[in-house]
């Protein structure tokens, strides 16, 4: 199994410091011979920042986009894992100690808050850490 997620693209623009870069996403069955007929067929065209770039890139330059496999597992538990294990928890502590539903979803809703606004604190870091590299 490979340890890097890859994608290939075409540069779309340059600011400083960081490279735009268009890459097509699809879905698995974009490649079987009758998906124009079933419609299950699915792309999605997404803009990705890379903020470590080799020199020497130029617009419309075809690319190559990756990321290891561990930075893309650590992407998802910050931002869905630990968000859900934090809402159950508060979920099920506010219904033991006052047994009212409503307050429990309430709190539990309210708890990301306070997460989520961390992750936009530290975000620059975040971003530096959970980079896309162009090969």
């Amino acid at each position: 199994m490979s340890t890097r997620i890859s994608h290939s693209g075409i540069i779309e623009s340059i600011d400083e410091g960081c490279v735009h870069v268009r890459i097509v996403q699809t879905s698995a069955c974009v490649a079987c011979k009758v998906a124009g007929y079933c419609h299950a067929s699915e792309a999605k065209t997404k803009i990705v920042d890379v903020y470590r770039s080799a020199g020497g890139l130029k617009v419309g330059d075809a690319v190559t986009v990756t990321a290891s496999t561990q930075i893309a597992a650590q992407a998802l538990l910050y931002g869905f894992g630990i968000p859900f294990v934090l809402l159950v928890l508060v979920l099920v502590v506010v219904l033991k100690l006052t047994g009212n539903e409503a307050r429990a979803g309430l709190s539990a809703l309210a708890s990301l808050l306070p997460y989520y606004s961390v992750l936009y604190f530290f975000r620059n870091k975040l971003r530096d850490r959970f980079a896309f590299e162009i090969e």
